[in-house]
Formats: structure tokens, C-alpha cells, sequence
């Protein structure tokens, strides 16, 4: 049986704790599952203080792994998986060393987010672009650097403006945010805020909804976000979404949970050469942005590109 806690982001935040959901319900739906005792389930944060009591309330409803969504959980974590030696806890975005009913799964962002800024680089017509971060962390410090690593391998010269909203749901700041950006001349931003990222979306769409015609991006970010940059007026505002495969590392882990082989105590690093962060291909990227995309993908996979963490 499986669980998963989400971070305040919540699990319909189209973006991070969804992804991780849907690895969840698609391991349950493979091997028999049903949502509840049991089987399946996710207990939803909505402050910081619900992690402990979240993790420890599953771990007593005898769920035999129990995700942690999100590198903010990691204390709590640290705390409940040394009081309850018999359930397997598994941080995603986090290293817990020295527990050996805890496994730590890790992204490459900055691989992925690399590839985000070669294709926001070759969009923009104004030559500034964007970054609106959640809370500062070292995970978002690889999506930033990342970001504008690979903007400055299309052109040096090109400005990168970036911010933190400083929370994962408040989408009201990072629509402040945005729109002076785009105000500014920005034209193509990326976000790595979870929940709070549906604010770049609404200033995005509403600038695209009053000027069909303006040259307004947004890149997506953890799932593919392309649903979310439609217009009212039938255009799409999501130039790509820097997907992080969440749901591939649920379903692996909890594969190998299922096996008997979970890997207590490790740290499982997805990258790009492993499917673990990749661009989507839905969106407004011109087919040169995408050859230019598949070219720095090869060479990021291969390690002739070697992309900076920070």
C-alpha cells in the first residue's frame, strides 16, 4: 500500500504534487489498488505544520510507503521516519542520509531547465526574459541556473530577470510579478513555484486575451502545463513545460518497494539521460527551437554538455 503527503502547493496544483499523484493512482491502478486503507492515498498540506502530523497519521494507518512531495517536508520526515522504523518513506527533492528505511529521490533540473532556456533564448523578440522561482532552495537554484545557462549558450548578451514569490501558492504575487516582467519587456517566462506558478498563466492570458497579437510565453513546469496557457480568444500562451518526471520515479520506487528491493538508505538521481527531466512538445516552439532543443538534449545526455547546479 501506498501514501503520499503533499506540500502546501496542494494536489491539484497542475504542477508538482499532481505529478507525483498521478505516479500514485497509476502504480494503484496497475497492480489492483483502491483508494483508501489499504491501498492508496495523500493527505494534502495546507501549512507547513500538517507535515509531521500527515506523515505520522499515515505511517499509523499502516501504509507500507509513504511519499514525501517536496524538499520543504524533509524535516518533519527526518523526525517521524525514526519513529516509525516499519514503514518506507521515500523524499523526493531532499537527501535524508542514514536512515535506512528512507530512500531520496533527486532531479537534474538544471538539465532540463537548460534546454527551457535555449528555447525561451530563441523565442523572445525582445531579447529579455524571465524567471519566477517559488521558495529559494537548491532545487530551484538548479532550475534558475539552469534556465539561464542554456539562455546565455543562444546569446551571451540577453537579459534574465529573475524573482522568487517566496511561497508555493501565492498565485497573486507571481502574478504581480509577471506582469511587471512582461510590462518591462520581458517576453517569455518560466516559473518553478508549483501552485503559486498559476499566476504567470492569468497575467500571461490576460495580456494575450486584450492583444492577440502580443508576444507573450509562459514555460511550464513539473507537468506538462500546455492546458493551462489557453486562451479565451483560442490561442495558447505555454511556449513548452519543463516536465520533471515525477511519476516515473514513484511508479520505479514503488516498483522496487513491491519487489522487495527498496532502496533504503540511497539516493536515486533522474536526469535527462534517464527520462527524468525532459521539454515538452506541446506548445508554441518553432520546429528550429525544437531541432536546436533535440541537439542540446543529445549533448547534455552524453556529457559533452555538462550544465552547472549553481
Amino acid at each position: 500500500s501506498l501514501a503520499m503527503v503533499t506540500d502546501t502547493s496542494g494536489i491539484d496544483d497542475k504542477s508538482f504534487n499532481q505529478s507525483a499523484w498521478e505516479g500514485v493512482k497509476q502504480f494503484a491502478a496497475e497492480n489492483g489498488l483502491e483508494e483508501g486503507d489499504g491501498g492508496y492515498a495523500y493527505l494534502q498540506s495546507n501549512q507547513e505544520s500538517d507535515y509531521t502530523t500527515h506523515l505520522n497519521a499515515l505511517a499509523r494507518r499502516d501504509f507500507s510507503l509513504i511519499f514525501a512531495a517536496g524538499f520543504s517536508i524533509a524535516t518533519a520526515l527526518e523526525e517521524i521516519a525514526a519513529q516509525q522504523p516499519d514503514t518506507n518513506f521515500t523524499i523526493i527533492d531532499s537527501v535524508i542520509e542514514g536512515k535506512d528505511n528512507v530512500a531520496s529521490v533527486l532531479f537534474k533540473e538544471h538539465e532540463g531547465s537548460f534546454l527551457a532556456g535555449v528555447a525561451a533564448a530563441m523565442t523572445s523578440k525582445t531579447g529579455k526574459v524571465g524567471f519566477i522561482g517559488g521558495m529559494e532552495s537548491e532545487v530551484i537554484t538548479r532550475f534558475e541556473v539552469g534556465f539561464t545557462e542554456g539562455v546565455k549558450a543562444v546569446d551571451p548578451d540577453m537579459e534574465v530577470d529573475v524573482v522568487y514569490v517566496g511561497s508555493w501558492s501565492d498565485s497573486a504575487t507571481a502574478q504581480t510579478h509577471a506582469n511587471r516582467m512582461y510590462q518591462g519587456g520581458v517576453d517569455v517566462i518560466m516559473h518553478a513555484a508549483g501552485g503559486a506558478g498559476n499566476g504567470l498563466f492569468t497575467a500571461a492570458k490576460d495580456i494575450k486575451e486584450k492583444d492577440e497579437n502580443a508576444n507573450v510565453w509562459v514555460i511550464g513546469v513539473d507537468s506538462d502545463q500546455f492546458a493551462e496557457g489557453a486562451t479565451k480568444n483560442g490561442h495558447n500562451v505555454t511556449l513548452t513545460s519543463m516536465i520533471k518526471n515525477l511519476q516515473t520515479a514513484v511508479m520505479d520506487i514503488s516498483t522496487k518497494a513491491k519487489d522487495g528491493n527498496f532502496p533504503a538508505g540511497e539516493t536515486i538521481v533522474y536526469g535527462l539521460k534517464e527520462n527524468g527531466v525532459f521539454l515538452s512538445e506541446n506548445g508554441g516552439m518553432t520546429d528550429e527551437v525544437k531541432a536546436a532543443v533535440a541537439e542540446y538534449t543529445e549533448k547534455i545526455a552524453s556529457g559533452e554538455i555538462v550544465v552547472p547546479e549553481k
